[in-house]
């Protein structure tokens, strides 16, 4: 279900409301009672989740060879030092 937006053109109170897209849309603002109108947003786009850029397939640690060095250290290993 998306989420919509709405602004209440008497307050200009903004707020955001979860509903189907089949659902009537919000018409009073929670605040005051006044008219609202429902904005367009740009929607939503792709989220991706992680920060670490040479993690392995299972998503949890970096890939560790002699090219790319892991768990905070400086220099390149043959196995995770972790796991030694």
């Amino acid at each position: 279900m998306p989420t919509y937006e709405y602004k209440c053109s008497v307050c200009g109170h903004t707020f955001e409301c979860f509903h189907s897209m089949t659902a009537d849309p919000v018409k009073t603002c929670p605040q005051c009672g006044g008219k609202v109108q429902r904005l367009i947003s740009g929607g939503a786009g792709i989220v991706v989740k992680g920060s670490n850029p040479g993690a392995g397939a299972a998503g949890d640690r970096p890939a560790c060879d002699r090219t790319q060095p892991c768990c905070g250290r400086e220099t390149p290993c043959d196995h995770r030092p972790c796991e030694s």
